[in-house]
């Protein structure tokens, strides 16, 4: 019986610290390192207070730029050039694409060595940034639409011509709407189906009915208030 309790503490906790929600402090400042990271946490240390950043807001139904996306430059030294969005960070209306407006930088840098030279990714502002009309290969302005069907896609403003939403994998290299189910998945129809018999009986008197198991005595009255 302890071993049965101590399973479902465990799993009481593994999901309270799956579900919970990263807290961040009122004045954090977000940057291209997830608040969680060491990096980031590195840069906003407790009690530190750095420079206020002024970010233009930007509503949920007016952001249209997504991962995967193939955007093209509008301004700065890789303006006119076409790349595939990598990340995105909504708190600086930010995107990084892949392999574009990179810089050079040092690192692991010591008295004796002289460090490894390598490129990174600087993040661009999602205003200098466009959609690629997929009929034209030519950047766009894009504003959300529903379909007869009700699904909301997104539209070129300059052809009328629907952009998909593009296809990315997840961490464990699965792409949701390409995976087929196979002999050992649950299907949906399993999955809907409910097999739970609700009761007002106790885990033990499950037990003794499942067991056969006859109880003579009578049990303390409990109240509910």
């Amino acid at each position: 019986m302890l071993n049965i309790v101590l399973v479902v503490l465990l799993l009481h906790v593994t999901l309270k610290s799956r579900g919970a929600r990263v807290v961040v402090p009122k004045d954090y400042r977000y940057g291209t390192n997830r608040p969680w990271t060491i990096a980031a946490k590195r840069l906003n240390p407790p009690g530190k207070r750095r420079r206020k950043v002024f970010v233009e807001p930007i509503a949920p139904e007016d952001w249209t730029v997504l991962r995967g996306d193939t955007v093209e430059i509008l301004a700065g030294k890789d303006k006119g050039k076409q790349g595939k969005v990598v990340q995105v960070f909504r708190h600086r209306n930010w995107v990084i694409l892949q392999g574009l407006n990179t810089h050079y930088r040092y690192i692991g840098k010591t008295h004796d060595y002289p460090g490894t030279y390598i490129a990174s990714e600087a993040p661009i502002l999602l205003r200098d940034v466009a959609l690629i009309d997929p009929s034209d290969r030519k950047p766009t302005e894009v504003e959300w639409k529903f379909t007869e069907e009700g699904d909301k896609v997104r539209v070129s403003v300059r052809t009328g011509c629907i952009i998909p939403k593009p296809v990315v994998e997840r961490r464990d290299g699965i792409v949701p709407e390409q995976w087929k189910d196979g002999p050992k998945d649950t299907s949906p129809e399993d999955t809907v189906e409910k097999t739970f018999t609700p009761s007002l009986k106790t885990l033990e008197e499950e037990v003794m009915e499942k067991l056969g198991i006859q109880e003579n005595r009578r049990q303390r009255k409990s109240y509910w208030y």
